[in-house]
């Protein structure tokens, strides 16, 4: 071997294992400061309810404030934008729903998505499973999905269908549903679904939905009224409210979860730190009962699921998206 080889294979094998020995002590001594876990939109509405429960528990067990932060705006793409932009460092987490892959891939056809939603984040865990339900204002004398569409057959209704932001899931959801019904609406989009509830409540807009947790009290109180699920199946927390399949409207049918991502780059041991803490934080009976009484299914799922379904719901709805031409 010659010298000069041999003398650089001498350097650079310590350097090699102080820097691997470096990161190996920053996973065990992670976190030393706040972490800082952004929800894309206002408070209130399900994925902020669930944020706080979760960080919650999480700073509970992991020795340091996890503080929840929103930052609302173009359906979770602004607080998406902003973590994307943070160090990967583990410090700022993004907790977000099934709107995440479906504002990344609207705002990609549309020629300005400010970041990749699989490139430029890496997937902690699907934390859970909360069902969509589409409601409507207790005013409209619609009992389910087909009374509704039927109503707004009469043209002299001038009905409007809110959501949480352009290509959002209530968004595509509304779309779908006038497609599939052959029915008008306008669209009024919000910048969360606080004011999307705060607007159906008074009936100064008329349909609207968003996951079960932001309105099952509303429901159960009959200030709103829930027309459908969108689940595969009935849910046990509204066992009486039929799915959108039941009703003719398998197009409508749709998942709906909340789950924390990173930053690309983020050191795979503070990933798994963070799934471990993820998972036993919805697991704990205290905190699966909360959860489960807003109708959420606690999952703790690895991040390779999370990455799996992310990719998996980004080429659904692209062709979705695509099919029906939104903007």
């Amino acid at each position: 071997m010659p010298i000069a080889h041999r003398r650089f294979k001498n350097w650079i094998a310590p350097v090699l294992t102080g820097l691997l020995l470096c990161i190996s002590a920053q996973a065990q001594t992670y976190p030393t400061k706040p972490i800082k876990m952004i929800v894309p939109f206002p408070a209130g509405g399900t994925t902020d309810i669930v944020a706080r429960i979760v960080a919650q528990r999480m700073s509970e067990t992991m020795g340091q404030p996890v503080v929840v932060d929103n930052r609302g705006g173009a359906g979770g793409a602004i607080g998406a934008d902003l973590v994307a932009k943070s160090p990967a460092d583990g410090y700022t987490l993004l907790m977000h729903n099934i709107s995440f892959p479906l504002s990344s891939v609207a705002q990609t056809l549309a020629g300005r998505s400010p970041f990749n939603a699989e490139t430029d984040f890496a997937g902690v865990s699907i934390a859970v499973y909360v069902p969509f339900v589409l409601t409507a204002y207790p005013g409209v004398p619609a009992k389910d999905l087909r009374e509704f569409a039927a109503l707004l057959k009469d043209k002299n209704l001038k009905y409007n269908y809110g959501s949480t932001g352009p290509g959002s899931a209530v968004h595509v959801l509304g779309e779908a549903f006038k497609r599939d019904a052959k029915i008008e609406m306008e669209h009024i989009p919000f910048r969360g679904a606080a004011p999307l509830k705060q607007e159906l409540l008074t009936g100064r807009i008329q349909f609207g939905g968003d996951q079960l947790s932001s309105s099952l009290a509303e429901i159960r109180a009959g200030t709103l009224r829930a027309l459908a699920t969108t689940a595969s199946t009935r849910i046990a927390t509204l066992p009486d409210v039929p799915t959108v399949r039941e009703q003719g409207y398998s197009g409508l049918e749709l998942e709906g979860w909340n789950g924390v991502f990173v930053p690309a780059k983020t050191p795979k041991d503070i990933v798994a730190r963070l799934q471990r803490e993820i998972a036993a934080a919805v697991r704990h009976p205290d905190v699966a009962k909360r959860l489960a009484d807003l109708g959420a299914e606690p999952v703790g799922s690895s991040p390779a699921e999370q990455d799996a379904m992310l990719k998996r719901q980004m080429d659904q709805f692209r062709a979705v998206i695509s099919e029906m031409k939104l903007e």
